[in-house]
């Protein structure tokens, strides 16, 4: 089949991805750079990830610097041995890079840096896969849009035109003379119970009556102090208990 010689037009404001390759050598380069410009490295760990949450990090720390992601890039940057250690005692961070995990570069002090973890915790509607810190249930009778998450004085009924979504996610409603209803015998219905993971059914009926559980929480597991290459371990150990 002959080639077209139909002219082709070519935009030239597309822009090329970036290569893998360039992307992993750029963060690499930067992790080592950070190392020489801030005083202080931290290695923390994320609960339940929301991008706009990390971002009101970042934006606190603007005068720092914050990596996430690409942890063997990092940890390789950082080095993982003696030998191969950007700056003295860096390698001993290695251990604490595996999972949702980041770096943050900052010249602050140390402290105010915990200070402002420990009080940074917002509340967030949670996701399928969450572990949710406490039970839900729909009490019976008239359903409310709060469903006694607050005083009914102070609620109002459910719209009509929920009712079909809530018996396609298997709330057993039905309308009675235009309110939706919940005839159970018992507290209701139990969407889920504490200590749970939720799937995608149970997080939409969480989120539908504004029932928010989910905890973006940065815990602090270690930091580094350029001056004297000292590596502090910050995470919290778990204590086993032994029978006697």
């Amino acid at each position: 089949m002959p080639i077209s010689k139909r002219a082709k037009v070519i935009h030239e404001s597309r822009t090329q991805k970036k290569s893998h390759k360039e992307q992993t050598r750029r963060l690499y380069a930067n992790v080592q750079a950070a190392v020489e410009e801030y005083d202080h490295l931290f290695v923390f760990a994320v609960d339940n990830m929301r991008n706009t949450y990390l971002k009101d990090v970042r934006t606190e720390f603007s005068d720092s610097r914050l990596f996430f992601g690409k942890t063997k890039v990092m940890a390789i940057a950082l080095g993982t041995t003696p030998e191969t250690a950007y700056a003295p005692n860096l390698n001993l961070l290695s251990p604490y890079l595996t999972g949702a995990v980041g770096l943050l570069f900052t010249s602050r002090d140390p402290q105010s840096v915990l200070d402002f973890f420990e009080s940074f915790h917002p509340i967030d509607f949670a996701r399928a896969g969450n572990i949710t810190p406490r039970s839900f249930t729909i009490p019976s009778g008239v359903v409310y849009s709060r469903a006694g998450e607050i005083p009914a004085e102070d609620d109002e009924p459910i719209s009509h035109t929920i009712e079909p979504t809530l018996r396609k996610l298997n709330v057993p409603t039905r309308l009675v003379k235009g309110k939706v209803m919940l005839e159970m015998e018992g507290d209701g219905y139990q969407v889920c119970k504490a200590g749970e993971e939720l799937d995608s059914r149970q997080s939409t009926l969480l989120k539908m009556f504004g029932v928010a559980v989910a905890e973006f929480k940065v815990e602090m597991k270690a930091r580094w102090e350029k001056k004297s290459g000292e590596v502090v371990v910050l995470e919290k150990q778990e204590i086993m208990e032994v029978d006697a």
